[in-house]
């Protein structure tokens, strides 16, 4: 059995360029998996082997690496940055015990890194933080420092300090040990000498270290006495409080370094060593029942504990479909038959290997704590839980967003049609922000994702990996509909043709319900006027309705309807009878009930050069958006803004023109807001014109 105490499961995450794939390429070199370095902007890196990863310089798929330092064994994962991806870096922190968030030493906090400290928080995994790139052009460590107190509203612990600013950067001062590390221009990590610390930087180093300890010991009330008493803690204890701190989200230990020019990285793969948490340290999983409720119960990490493991990544490549696997409990070997508590059948494991990017090392054995790959699972997806067939349960389940945008494709060559229904199969089981569906009307496949970039990317894949070129139509934004006011009605479904007949008759309250409760059913039937068992039929049938809405066909939502009377007979009525009567209610009430359209609002975060912040704002204001908040940084200014998707469509071309190819955004899904009358008449028309065009 292996010692689960040196295991560290980490997650390397941030915005876009902050370094995330050149730091995960440092540590697999200072670790020895990889001789030779490869650079992200020369299309090298180990964790980036998908073509369009190469090509555009981005992570889009989190990979999985295994190496060892100092006798503990890294399992690391390297996520994208970019936010049409966020649910790669959701269902990666949903596995992991700790992670390194990593920022860009002169763009500081950026949009993407907040969205992904949101979601750490929720998952509630302990943290480092690594400033990156201070070799660069107005680098600021105390200014990455202040804005992820101010602006993540985190307690960074800085661990280390800088040695000389921007080209002049050249190592970093441990304030524990008081000694200096500084690296040669060689570039080879290896090539650094310690030092005492330089004159000039003695009160700060003194300054900070004592910060330092306050924060640590108030993790220990016997050494916070002995502290204000004057006598000061050894480093192992300060080490073993930090620990302690880190692991409960009281502070994040905070070092910096440049990644690309291998400074300061083995201060931070000691840290991993020293305060993230081991697996066994980690609040253990929830276990639910089917429908997803806390059932009380814990998945303790142990081996000896029977099987229980999350499949929280589905990768299909050149060898066949690769199931990803974090084991919280028990073992696995190969050849072993597991239950998917999801499906309720059981899978045999075949291949277990373990990840090296996108080298694989075949494996006959995997306990608590691991995380490996399997080889040609059939029915098991993304969240699904596999146990131990006689200890049947269920792991806290994921949750994905709601694809936002969708476009229309045909394959280019007619032939192609099953080809492409194949792989994009594959692609749906692996991504499940991606969904596919057949427009009933027109025939047509309807790709669903979470941005431009998200299809974009996945048109591509479809092109080069599996061969299959597509006409793509313009996107389209996934608009919903709702009611504005109350509406009581009565409907009655009466049908009489030989032999049994049908019946059944309801009074209902259709009402707009709050923002985001979707769909509502309540009933207040008395007197058995409606018996209690076709109440279920009611409720399906307006459910089923709530799909496509009276205005356009899109879906409805916030609705809540009330049964509260109606009649039935002896004989004719049934619960078919009485589903058709809620289907046709829903169709005669909703008309009348002020049916509206809604747009979704993307939360869009720009940023751009001080001298084009008229020209963005004014742009903003053109596209419908409402400018939340406008914050000053040293290389320009960030704008947040709350903009309808409709009107985002090829905004990162403008964007470009109007900064001079200096301005950046991003963008993700934050609610539904009634869509002006204007744009609702237009929408409504454009449906209208393709169900014709359908028939």
């Amino acid at each position: 059995m292996t010692d689960l105490s040196l295991y560290r499961n980490i997650g390397i995450f941030a915005h876009v360029d902050a370094g995330k794939t050149t730091t995960t390429e440092r540590i697999l070199k200072l670790t020895g998996k990889i001789h030779r370095l490869g650079e992200v902007h020369d299309g090298e890196s180990t964790t980036d082997f998908m073509e369009q990863e190469a090509e555009r310089g981005i992570t889009i798929q989190s990979a999985a690496v295994s190496c060892f330092w100092n006798g503990h064994r890294f399992n690391v994962i390297d996520t994208p940055g970019h936010v049409d991806f966020t649910v790669e870096v959701y269902r990666s922190l949903k596995v992991l015990d700790g992670g390194i968030g990593v920022f860009c030493g002169s763009g500081g906090v950026e949009p993407q890194s907040e969205t992904n400290w949101r979601y750490a928080n929720d998952s509630e995994v302990s943290r480092l933080i690594f400033v990156n790139k201070l070799d660069r052009l107005g680098a600021d460590f105390m200014r990455v420092v202040d804005q992820v107190r101010n602006v993540l509203g985190a307690n960074p612990l800085i661990m280390v300090l800088p040695i000389g600013r921007e080209d002049e950067f050249v190592g970093v001062v441990d304030l524990l040990s008081r000694k200096a590390f500084v690296w040669d221009d060689s570039g080879q990590p290896e090539n650094y000498t310690v030092q005492d610390v330089p004159a000039d930087m003695v009160d700060d180093v003194e300054m900070y270290r004592e910060q330092l300890i306050e924060s640590a010991v108030e993790m220990d009330d016997d050494l916070m006495m002995a502290y204000m008493e004057g006598e000061e803690p050894s480093i192992e204890d300060i080490k073993r409080c930090i620990r302690i701190g880190t692991r409960d989200l009281k502070f994040f230990p905070t070092y910096c370094g440049s990644a690309f020019k291998n400074k300061g990285m083995q201060l931070l793969l000691d840290a991993v060593v020293d305060y993230l948490p081991a697996p066994t340290e980690v609040e253990p999983q929830d276990l639910t029942d089917e429908e997803g409720n806390p059932t009380g119960q814990k998945a303790i990490v142990s081996a000896d504990e029977p099987l229980r493991a999350l499949a929280f990544k589905i990768m299909d490549d050149r060898f066949g479909a690769l199931t990803f696997i974090r084991i919280y409990s028990g073992v696995m070997r190969k050849g072993d038959t597991v239950l998917n508590s999801f499906t309720g059948k059981t899978e045999r494991i075949g291949r277990m290997v373990e990840m090296q990017a996108n080298e694989r090392n075949e494996i006959d054995y995997a306990q608590a704590g691991d995380i490996l790959a399997v080889v040609g699972m059939k029915n098991v997806q993304t969240g699904h839980t596999l146990c131990d067939p006689k200890h049947e349960c269920t792991l806290e389940a994921m949750v994905f967003p709601e694809p936002v945008i969708s476009i229309a494709v045909q394959p280019k060559d007619k032939g192609a049609v099953d080809k492409m229904g194949i792989a994009i199969g594959k692609m749906v089981a692996e991504d499940p922000t991606f969904q596919v569906e057949t427009d009933e009307d027109s025939g047509e496949t309807i790709l669903k994702g979470m941005g431009e970039l998200h299809l974009d990317i996945k048109v591509d894949i479809l092109k080069r990996t599996y061969g299959v070129e597509l006409i793509v139509g313009q996107p389209q934004v996934a608009y919903r509909e709702t009611i504005t006011k109350p509406i009581e009605d009565s409907y009655t479904h009466k049908k009489q043709s030989g032999g049994s007949g049908q019946y059944g008759k309801i009074d209902y309250r259709i009402r707009p319900a709050e923002p985001g409760t979707g769909f509502k059913f309540t009933s207040s039937v008395v007197g058995g006027n409606v018996p209690k068992e076709f109440w279920p039929a009611v409720e399906k049938g307006f459910r089923l309705m709530m799909a496509e809405g009276p205005l356009a066909g899109f879906q409805v939502l916030d609705v809540e309807v009330e049964l509260f009377d109606g009649s039935y007979h002896a004989v004719d009525s049934s619960a078919i009878a009485f589903e058709i009567a809620a289907k046709g209610a829903f169709r005669q009430s909703m008309p009348k009930a002020g049916a509206q359209l809604l747009e979704p609002i993307m939360k869009v975060d720009v940023f751009t050069p001080e001298d084009h912040v008229g020209d963005v704002i004014g742009d903003l204001n053109r596209r419908r958006g409402m400018i939340k908040d406008q914050e000053a940084g040293v290389t320009g200014v960030r704008i947040k803004a709350d903009v309808p998707l409709s009107e985002m469509f090829g905004y990162i071309g403008h964007l470009r023109t109007m900064t001079s190819g200096r301005g950046q955004f991003s963008m993700e899904f934050s609610h539904y807001m009634p869509c002006p009358a204007n744009v609702a008449e237009k929408v409504i028309a454009e449906a209208k014109a393709r169900k014709e065009a359908a028939k």
